[in-house]
């Protein structure tokens, strides 16, 4: 039993959890374990009842998928008990200690990596001042509180609050003040702020209503919302903040953009030649903000690697380009790495950058794909515009990275009827011909690359495929993430488990997680092979889902 004296927020909750076991939560447990409980509620400055029930969340937090049941199966009790606590967790939520998503009937919960942080530290969470914050910063908390939204992590009225409560602590912007003078409703301000942060942060002059769907609760608030903006109704165009965007002489009634007058009332505290600059170098990431880590590979990719590595050195670099010119060939630098997930291919990006000295222009498809919705082109070549004005105002050329780029180089669609389909081959038709004229370095990965379209592979001046690490590599990656380990529990591991470096990684996270809330193991193979075996099922699931490949 620990000591008073050498209590801390994790020992006592885990004196919690153990003695909550089976316990059905009754009385006798709350004597029991009084002591600790008490700690934690002071500590925390929570009750009793919610003092317990964050010990059982962090006891659970290495899953983002916790429900009520967990609990009632730990505590040997039935839900209903657990039921009678739910105003203890919604007030959990209230303070931010853990996060609920409601995308289905079952609440899903989880403990943010924020709070972990915390408590090892031995402190209470604080959520963070987000009083006096630039424009910029203000939109990009807005953007965080809908994504929260989006997840279902929270309500419409504790979006709404939190909205809210994000005016109120900063009421020096001029954007804040001008919303005021609007005197909106809940409803519509909330469409006002969408509509908002989507230009701030993204430029993104073509918005439809439909994008903004999840943000409501009651189909009945979403369909009133839809019929007055197809009648022109609506708050937001009566008072020209929005207006209907046009395609070929003909008014689009689903696609939306804000008013240049809007835009000059609302962001007149932001440059706004400036925005479109701000949005661009959101996706550069600085060498030296990459974190070092140590890569294994089969021989063959090793060597690649290091080619590529030295090529990349920019006195290597200028010399190449400077030949290549000379002899009448184009100097742009084209790789592909392709493989199975897992396998290192962003990663070995990301370290050839820092080792290189080279910052990265990441372009993460998933992330920007609802840009090019309706300005495809205007978008792709942006991507490329702005990579050339970084080429040209840095020493040395940073890295355009094309991240799981699987979507964008797949196989050209013949004879392409559908809008969806002759966006696609547009985007794509805009890339090859920007690949041509590359005055830069260009990397893509993708997990798929027998589907990528042959125009593509001709383009790409180097191809590495990156396999799945040998017995020696997965060794290696054990002992580096697990030091620990014995050789001989290296070697069981590494020949028992063909797991990819991320594989590898994800348990190592997830065994030192555990040590971390439970302490050291006993038999530290036995608990490894556990979470290996985890992983594998997890993986033949997935497959029986999808595409074998």
């Amino acid at each position: 039993m620990a000591r008073k004296s050498n209590l801390d927020l994790l020992s006592a909750i885990e004196q919690i959890v153990e003695k909550a076991k089976g316990s059905g939560l009754s009385s006798e447990f709350y004597r029991k374990a009084y002591r600790y409980i008490k700690y934690v509620a002071e500590k925390l400055e929570l009750t009793k009842e919610q003092s317990v029930m964050m010990a059982l969340f962090i006891d659970h937090s290495d899953s983002s998928d916790i429900t009520i049941s967990d609990f009632s199966e730990y505590l040997g009790c039935r839900t209903t008990r657990i039921i009678r606590y739910m105003s203890d967790i919604d007030m959990l939520e209230k303070r931010e200690l853990i996060r609920c998503c409601r995308l289905t009937k079952s609440f899903k919960y989880r403990v943010p990596q924020e709070v972990i942080e915390a408590f090892k530290q031995n402190k209470k969470f604080t959520p963070r001042d987000c009083s006096g914050l630039s424009c910029q910063e203000f939109f990009k908390e807005i953007e965080k509180i809908f994504d929260s939204r989006l997840y279902r992590e929270l309500t419409f009225s504790a979006t709404a609050d939190k909205i809210r409560h994000l005016l109120e602590c900063n009421p020096q912007l001029l954007y804040v003040q001008k919303v005021k003078s609007y005197k909106l409703n809940e409803q519509d301000e909330m469409i006002l702020h969408f509509f908002s942060s989507q230009f701030v942060l993204y430029n993104d002059d073509d918005v439809t209503i439909f994008e903004s769907d999840y943000i409501y609760d009651s189909k009945c608030t979403l369909g009133l919302v839809r019929s007055a903006m197809n009648d022109g109704s609506h708050i937001l165009l009566q008072k020209k903040i929005i207006e209907n965007n046009c395609s070929d002489g003909f008014v689009n009634m689903n696609s939306y953009r804000m008013t240049a007058n809007a835009k000059r009332d609302l962001f007149s505290e932001l440059n706004l030649s400036s925005i479109v600059e701000d949005i661009k170098y959101n996706y550069v990431i600085k060498y030296g903000d990459i974190t070092p880590k140590k890569l294994f590979y089969g021989d063959k990719v090793s060597r690649q690697i290091a080619e590529l590595g030295k090529l990349l050195e920019d006195s290597e670099y200028k010399k190449i380009c400077s030949r290549m010119r000379e002899k009448g060939f184009r100097c742009g630098f084209t790789c592909l790495f392709y493989g199975e997930p897992g396998t290192g291919k962003t990663e070995t990006a990301l370290q050839l950058a820092r080792q290189t000295k080279r910052d990265i222009f990441q372009v993460n498809i998933a992330q920007i794909k609802n840009m090019f919705v309706g300005e495809s082109e205007k978008n792709i070549q942006l991507v490329f515009e702005t990579y050339r004005n970084l080429v040209k105002q840095r020493g040395i050329a940073p890295i355009l990275l094309f991240n799981e780029a699987d979507a964008i180089i797949g196989k050209r669609r013949e004879g392409a009827e559908r809008a969806i389909d002759k966006m696609e081959n547009t985007i794509q038709n805009i890339i090859l011909q920007e690949m041509e004229n590359l005055d830069g370095i260009l990397i893509a990965t993708t997990n798929l690359a027998q589907n990528m379209d042959k125009a593509f592979e001709r383009r790409f001046l180097y191809k590495i495929k990156f396999e799945k690490p040998t017995i020696e590599a997965r060794m290696c990656m054990w002992h580096e993430m697990i030091p620990a380990l014995k050789d001989d529990d290296i070697r069981t591991l590494a020949t028992k488990y063909d797991f990819s470096g991320g594989q590898v990684e994800n348990i190592a996270r997830h065994y030192t997680i555990a040590n971390i809330l439970h302490g050291e193991p006993v038999n530290m193979i036995e608990a490894l092979s556990s979470y290996c075996d985890s992983e594998r099922l997890e993986n033949e699931k997935h497959n029986k889902i999808g595409f074998n490949v």
